[in-house]
């Protein structure tokens, strides 16, 4: 039987119309479930700030100090070696890669000016977030995920205690507050590793160096640095808290929700960032 000459074209057609569609489904499809995770982030961090305003008021709603500082202890101080090694080495690499381009100017004392500024705006708080997305939010995932693949959640919640007051808000609030400290070490740390670069390699005077450090740099540098700091660190836990609330599928889908943790983390983290800085630039901070 012989096949009419038009049929394959209108074949062909129907094929591209069909694959048109399902491409279009897919992506209404992702759509819909990005409003959805970021409709229950944002949900969580409402609640998070809900239970931390009564928590303030005393009361049977209060939070032990003692389960944030433990998370504190292991969230922060925990990471303060890795933290201060990495920095040391960003100071270094700033001086270093500046000093040519300086020295071209006849501006190498400058390079105070250059490392001082881009710490305390910048590096200081990203990179240690970065950082503390790896060490802590993976583990935070990790920790919480187990809890829920071995049903701790549920205990939690038959006996009438609330998961987000007794281990979401420890965590999210501890991560905060240890990601500001982090970062005035990290600015300390890669101010000094750029001072040791460019005293002991580039033959900077040391006294002029510290001066063009102090002068360089101001209250709107260092505050909107902690700013960026706090930001980072509430974004960080409470990704880390979504990711593991919602595991599922046993042991694969608790290493899925820690890489997943640090990967989205890095992502919204240099986009909050881009963000800032636009802020900033625009209102001239």
């Amino acid at each position: 039987m012989n096949t009419a000459p038009g049929q394959p074209r209108a074949a062909g057609w129907r094929h591209r119309v069909e694959a048109l569609g399902a491409g279009v489904r897919g992506g209404f499809g992702g759509l819909g479930n990005g409003i959805v995770y970021v409709g229950g982030l944002v949900r969580l961090y409402g609640s998070v700030g809900r239970r931390a305003v009564l928590a303030l008021r005393g009361g049977p709603h209060r939070i032990r100090w003692s389960a944030i500082v433990q998370q504190a202890v292991r969230v922060g101080v925990r990471s303060i070696p890795i933290v201060a090694l990495v920095q040391l080495f960003i100071g270094i690499i700033l001086a270093l890669n500046m000093a040519p381009t300086l020295t071209e100017y006849g501006q190498l004392e400058s390079v105070a000016d250059i490392v001082g500024i881009s710490m305390f705006r910048e590096m200081g708080a990203l990179i240690s977030a970065v950082i503390l997305s790896g060490f802590a939010g993976a583990s935070i995932a990790a920790e919480l995920g187990a809890m829920v693949e071995g049903e701790e959640i549920k205990a939690l919640r038959a006996h009438a205690l609330d998961p987000i007051r007794f281990l979401v808000v420890p965590r999210v609030l501890a991560t905060t507050v240890m990601m500001v400290g982090l970062t005035v070490l990290a600015n300390i740390v890669g101010v000094l590793g750029g001072f040791l670069t460019a005293v002991f390699v580039l033959d900077v005077n040391p006294l002029t160096y510290i001066d063009n450090t102090r002068l360089a740099l101001t209250l709107t540098d260092y505050f909107t640095g902690m700013f960026k700091a706090g930001v980072f660190g509430a974004i960080i836990a409470g990704l880390a808290c979504h990711e593991g609330l919602n595991v599922r599928g046993g042991a694969e889908g608790v290493g899925r929700a820690t890489t997943t943790t640090v990967v989205k983390s890095i992502v919204c983290l240099i986009g909050a960032d881009c963000i800032f800085t636009v802020v900033f630039y625009v209102l001239e901070w």
